[in-house]
């Protein structure tokens, strides 16, 4: 039987880990009983550097439960794609399929089961998809639609109302561990590795404790990290504006000598200086843009390492990464 990890990320989530832990050991549990998983299957959590007891606490659940909870504690923040990818990796190696979910419970542990069966299937990727947003609030509702749908203007691939909750096989893992860019959008590039994939469809929850660890800015930042890290449509949007403006620019000219040669100039300051605020306003957007690929450019080519794995726990106890 294949042997299961289920990989979870956590920054400051000690009111939900534990309850996280029981939730997924349960789901374990119950998958090895009817034979769909191994018994040595475990869950991987991920400290992302947290500033509260998230790390105690998966000490004292791997204490607790030595062969069903393991754990690995990153030496800094580093943010959940990289967290995420961390465990991944690790996991890599000591499983035969993995699950990623976050460790809030806002996504239906349940349906892991679904993802499995799909996996004997001959799945290599299962996504988990929400199939409404009832629990989101307008704004973020809103948002999030406007998000998929960008990314899709922009020709990024990627599985509408689908976040970080997903199935991979070994080989997919291992396939993705080739992607080395430090500009991670894991939910743009996964779908690049054209496996065969499939769905399960689930009801969000609302969290079970404790804040989101994604606030506005944080989503804004993964949205502009997405687009940028897997389309060059918006400088042909500015190259396209650009073009537009210099065609408007010469019917403006030839407005200004007609008016000249007839005799029917009117004084323009105001007119004239609403034009140099807008073209400098389009020139330090195209140039701040192109600066922002050229800073991906400047950070892919150092090759600084992703993350550092502190310490890792399994069930052949503890050691030093």
């Amino acid at each position: 039987m294949d042997r299961l990890a289920v990989v979870v990320p956590c920054y400051n989530e000690e009111e939900v880990l534990k309850m996280a832990s029981r939730a997924l050991r349960g789901v374990i549990d119950d998958l090895a009983g009817k034979e769909k998983i191994s018994q040595d299957s475990y869950i991987l959590f991920v400290n992302d550097g947290s500033s509260d007891r998230t790390w105690e606490l998966i000490e004292e659940e791997h204490a607790a439960y030595p062969h069903r909870v393991f754990g690995v504690k990153l030496a800094a923040n580093v943010g959940h794609q990289f967290a995420l990818t961390a465990g991944l990796i690790t996991a890599r190696d000591m499983s035969d399929v993995t699950v990623s979910i976050d460790a809030d419970l806002q996504d239906d542990v349940n349906v892991i089961e679904e993802m499995i069966d799909k996996f004997h299937e001959g799945c290599d990727i299962v996504y988990g998809v929400r199939k409404e947003r009832k629990t989101d609030t307008f704004f973020k509702r809103t948002t999030a639609q406007a998000f998929y749908r960008l990314m899709n203007l922009m020709g990024v691939k990627t599985v509408y109302n689908h976040a970080d909750f997903r199935l991979m096989s070994k080989r997919a893992v291992q396939e993705f561990s080739r992607y080395k860019e430090t500009n991670l959008f894991l939910r743009g590039m996964i779908p690049l590795m054209g496996y065969k994939t499939d769905c399960v469809y689930y009801e969000r929850k609302e969290r079970a404790a404790g804040e989101s660890k994604y606030p506005l800015k944080k989503m804004l930042a993964l949205a502009f990290n997405g687009i940028s890290s897997f389309s060059v449509k918006p400088i042909s949007l500015i190259l396209g504006l650009g073009i537009v403006i210099i065609f408007f620019s010469a019917i403006a000219a030839v407005y200004a000598l007609i008016s000249y040669f007839t005799g029917r100039v009117v004084p323009g300051w105001t007119s004239l200086i609403l034009s140099i605020w807008l073209l400098g306003g389009i020139q330090l957007i195209a140039i701040g843009l192109v600066g922002q690929y050229i800073g991906k450019i400047y950070m892919e080519v150092k090759e600084r390492p992703r993350y550092n794995i502190e310490r890792i726990l399994t069930d052949e106890g503890e050691r030093e990464a």
